[in-house]
C-alpha cells in the first residue's frame, strides 16, 4: 500500500489548483492577451470606420448647409483626458462628428486603440480617424486596419468631400509609396456633387517624417486640384494654421489630447472657414 505524505499531498493540491486555473483561464481565453502584438479584434472593436460613417449617414446635412466638426488628434496615452474630451465635445451645439488626426495609439497595440474606442464611443457624435506613425509601430499597421479599417479612405458629408491620407513616409523608409500620390490625385478629380475638398492626414508635408521626395508632389496635387479648402494635420501636439507653400493652400495642425484643447471647425460656402477653440 503506497502512503502519501503531507508533502505529497501539497504538491499534488498544487497540480490540481494549477489544472483547474489553467483550464480557467483557456475557458475564458477572449478575456486574454497573449502577446501585447496580438491582432485578434473582437467585433464589436473591428472595422469602427465603417461603423461610423454609417452612424453619419443616419445624420443627413444638406449640402450648402453650414457643416460644424471637431478636429482634434494625438490621443495616445492620454485617457484621462478622452474622458473630460467626450464629456465637453456632448456639450456643443450644432457638430456632425469628430475627427482624431492620428496617433491613436502610442506604441500601435490593440489593446490602446480599443482603450480609446472605449472613451470616444461615448460621444453623441460618430468620429473617424486618420492612421499616424505611432499607430505603425510593431504590427500596428495591421491592428489599425482591423480595430478601424483603410489607411486611405474617403467619404463625402454636406457636400464636402474628406480624404483621409496616410501620410506617415518614415515608416515606409521613404520609398517613395506613402503618401499615394496617384490615389490622392484621382481622388481631388472627382468632384461630382462635390462643393469643397478637405484632406486630413497626420504627418503634414513640411515635418521630417513626410517623405521628402514627395513634398512637393503633394503639395502641387493639392493646389492644382478643384475646390480645396484646407488641409488638416496632426503630429505636433499643437495648434498651427499656416500658409507655408503661399496662398491657395491652408495647412491647419491640431491640438493633442494631452493640451486639453480641440478645434470646432466651421465650414460654408467654397472655402470659407472659422476656428473655435475649445478648453476643457
Amino acid at each position: 500500500m503506497n502512503e502519501i505524505y503531507p508533502s505529497d499531498k501539497r504538491r499534488a493540491g498544487r497540480a490540481t489548483l494549477a489544472l483547474t486555473t489553467g483550464l480557467a483561464l483557456l475557458s475564458g481565453c477572449e478575456l486574454i492577451e497573449f502577446s501585447p502584438n496580438q491582432t485578434s479584434t473582437p467585433a464589436a472593436y473591428s472595422d469602427l470606420t465603417a461603423k461610423n460613417m454609417a452612424a453619419l449617414a443616419q445624420r443627413p446635412l444638406a449640402a450648402g448647409d453650414t457643416l460644424r466638426f471637431v478636429f482634434t488628434g494625438d490621443s495616445q496615452r492620454f485617457y484621462s483626458e478622452a474622458e473630460d474630451l467626450v464629456e465637453s465635445v456632448n456639450q456643443q451645439p450644432g457638430i456632425a462628428f469628430l475627427v482624431v488626426a492620428g496617433d491613436i495609439s502610442d506604441f500601435g497595440l490593440g489593446r490602446e486603440m480599443r482603450w480609446v474606442h472605449d472613451k470616444l464611443k461615448k460621444l453623441r457624435v460618430p468620429y473617424l480617424t486618420v492612421v499616424g506613425n505611432h499607430d505603425h509601430a510593431g504590427n500596428g499597421r495591421q491592428v489599425y486596419q482591423e480595430v478601424f479599417g483603410p489607411l486611405n479612405y474617403i467619404f463625402t458629408y454636406a457636400g464636402t468631400r474628406f480624404i483621409m491620407l496616410n501620410t506617415n513616409g518614415r515608416e515606409y523608409r521613404f520609398d517613395g509609396s506613402v503618401p499615394n500620390i496617384g490615389w490622392l490625385q484621382q481622388q481631388l478629380a472627382d468632384t461630382v456633387g462635390v462643393q469643397r475638398q478637405v484632406v486630413i492626414n497626420h504627418v503634414p508635408p513640411m515635418d521630417e517624417d513626410f517623405d521628402p521626395q514627395l513634398e512637393q508632389p503633394y503639395v502641387q496635387a493639392l493646389k492644382a486640384a478643384p475646390r480645396v479648402a484646407l488641409a488638416l494635420n496632426g503630429h505636433r501636439h499643437d495648434f498651427g494654421i499656416d500658409q507655408p507653400y503661399g496662398e491657395g493652400l491652408t495647412l491647419i495642425n491640431s491640438y493633442a489630447f494631452e493640451k486639453r484643447r480641440y478645434v470646432i471647425l466651421t465650414l460654408w460656402g467654397n472655402n470659407q472657414f472659422k476656428l473655435k477653440t475649445i478648453d476643457f
